[in-house]
């Protein structure tokens, strides 16, 4: 199984970057357009590693748009997702990662090749449970992420980048535009 670390993430601040304000950490700062390239060579990074899924699993909800982008360049048809709340807001998190309903019908993965597609692996806890809830009822299980995080428990078989930073997603910079007051997050 490859394991590629091509690229330094582009810093905010940095050309391309979107500013940040003075105050903020320094973030990795992932746009829209970068988002399509990271996904089309993390894509072409599998296919010549020669793993053909059959089914892209991922991690909601940061890993919806990155298996989304995945599957449509793997030409695999087949996408789950699997609800797990991990992060509660910036830099902060539940002790533990905890799946959420509706959980995956096992029946519905049993015997296949199963591509796990998250944003980040940055504790790598995630990916780990998800990782351990499959294992068992699938041929094989790989993972792919957008970043990977030097602390993380989980090595990837696949990463577009590699960062300490805290991560700005363009899916995710951005408030709701629904009063998120008496709703789950």
């Amino acid at each position: 199984m490859a394991q590629h670390a091509r690229r330094e993430p582009e810093a905010a601040g940095s050309p391309g970057a979107k500013p940040v304000e003075a105050e903020q950490p320094e973030r990795e700062v992932l746009t829209w357009e970068r988002f399509g390239i990271a996904t089309r060579e993390l894509a072409t990074e599998i296919a010549r590693d020669g793993f053909e899924p059959n089914i892209v699993l991922a991690i909601a909800r940061g890993g919806l748009t990155v298996a989304g982008a995945l599957a449509y360049a793997l030409a695999v048809k087949n996408c789950f997702a699997m609800n797990v709340e991990f992060y509660t807001s910036v830099e902060e998190r539940l002790d533990v990662p905890v799946v959420l309903p509706p959980t995956l019908d096992v029946v519905d993965i049993r015997g296949m090749r199963v591509l796990i597609a998250d944003d980040v692996a940055d504790t790598g806890k995630t990916l780990e449970l998800v990782r351990k809830e499959i294992s068992e009822h699938v041929a094989e299980a790989r993972t792919a992420v957008l970043y990977h995080k030097p602390w993380s428990i989980i090595t990837p078989e696949y990463v577009w980048a590699h960062t300490e930073r805290w991560i700005n997603f363009p899916w995710s910079t951005q408030p709701p535009v629904v009063s998120v007051e008496n709703r789950d997050a």
